[in-house]
C-alpha cells in the first residue's frame, strides 16, 4: 500500500531544547533563575509548554518566556498591588501575551536575580495565602 502522509501529533513533550533563545548565556541565567524559583518551596512544579516555562503551586505564579537577550516574566499578582521600587515592571492587564499574570519584568542579567527574585516571591506569597 501507499504509506500514508504523517500528520505531527500534538506534543504535551515540550522540552527546554525547543525554547531556540535558551542557549550560552541566556540558558545560564535561566538555570540560575529556575534554581532560586525552585528552592522556593519543595511543591513547586515545572512546566514547559510551547511559549515559556511556568512554576506552580495549585496555579502559576510565574512564566518564563525566553527571548534573545533578556527572559521576560509574566508574575500572577494585580498590577496595583507589586511591590516593586526599582520599577522595572509594566501592567500588562489588558494586553495580551503568552504567560499568566498582570505584570511582567524582565531580566538580562544574573546582577538582576536578587531583585527579579523579590518580586516573583511576592506573587508566590501571594498564592500562597491565596
Amino acid at each position: 500500500g501507499i504509506p500514508q502522509e504523517i500528520q505531527p501529533e500534538p506534543r504535551g513533550d515540550w522540552t527546554l531544547a525547543d525554547h531556540h533563545y535558551l542557549t550560552g548565556e541566556m540558558l545560564e541565567l535561566f538555570q540560575q533563575l529556575r534554581q532560586r524559583v525552585l528552592d522556593l518551596d519543595a511543591s513547586i512544579s515545572e512546566q514547559i509548554t510551547q511559549h515559556y516555562i511556568g512554576y506552580k503551586l495549585n496555579m502559576y505564579f510565574v512564566c518564563i518566556v525566553p527571548r534573545a537577550s533578556r527572559l521576560l516574566l509574566y508574575l500572577n499578582l494585580p498590577f496595583p498591588d507589586i511591590n516593586a521600587p526599582q520599577g522595572l515592571c509594566r501592567d500588562v492587564t489588558n494586553i495580551g501575551h503568552l504567560g499568566s499574570g498582570d505584570v511582567e519584568v524582565a531580566i538580562s542579567s544574573v546582577d538582576e536575580l536578587d531583585y527579579i527574585m523579590f518580586l516573583i516571591g511576592q506573587a508566590f506569597e501571594k498564592q500562597i495565602e491565596g
